[in-house]
């Protein structure tokens, strides 16, 4: 074998043995989300000027029903929830030292099909075709669905992010039924999962 070979095979090895460190050092996908009532999940994202938070609930935790509304009351808790969410910046408090405003905001549902607060809130300066075009394909009908979630997602642009060490987080007095928050945290101080129940409101994540 010639001293080329050897130094192929060589490479070889240690790239595979490589692999697997790389491998590690991903942080590991959030198993998919379970449907439990009184709960909703929070995967958020803190890098450079940017706060991203990507909510999942189901639609029982922040209404009560999982279906289309049908009747005068539904239909106004359908919109107050809307209202709220939208507003998310009195939901998520995050730490004034990151200087972070509210950007776009995203709600998906059964609930919201072919409701115009369905589509995504454009941040400052934005151009409105551009959410138009980052939006989600229409969710089923609420119909259809016998337990039906909220995906949410709400952008938040910030002098600072990094200099975030909390989120004050305001659901619990917002929705009634719900009962407990699990956060997964990408900072830079490192990956984390956090858990809120009642009446518990602050996330933190600094080591």
């Amino acid at each position: 074998m010639t001293l080329r070979h050897l130094t192929a095979l060589l490479a070889l090895a240690l790239a595979g043995a490589a692999a697997p460190a790389l491998a590690q050092q991903k942080p590991a996908p959030r198993a998919q989300h379970a449907h439990v009532h009184g709960k909703l999940e929070l995967d958020i994202a803190i890098e450079g000027t940017a706060v991203t938070i990507e909510m999942e609930a189901p639609l029982d935790s922040l209404l009560g029903f999982e279906r289309a509304p049908r009747t005068d009351a539904e239909r106004e808790a359908v919109a107050s929830m809307t209202k709220r969410l939208r507003a998310a910046d009195q939901l998520f408090v995050i730490d004034p030292a990151a200087g972070c405003k509210l950007g776009p905001v995203q709600l998906d549902s059964p609930v919201l099909s072919g409701d115009k607060a369905a589509e995504a809130k454009p941040a400052a300066g934005a151009k409105v075709g551009d959410a138009k075009a980052a939006a989600k394909p229409a969710a089923k009908p609420a119909e259809d669905v016998d337990h039906a979630d909220l995906d949410a997602s709400f952008a938040f642009n910030c002098v600072d992010a990094s200099r975030a060490r909390y989120i004050e987080v305001q659901l619990f007095d917002a929705f009634k039924n719900l009962r407990q928050i699990e956060a997964e945290i990408v900072a830079p101080q490192g990956q984390f999962k956090r858990v809120l129940r009642r009446p518990a409101a602050r996330l933190t994540w600094d080591k």
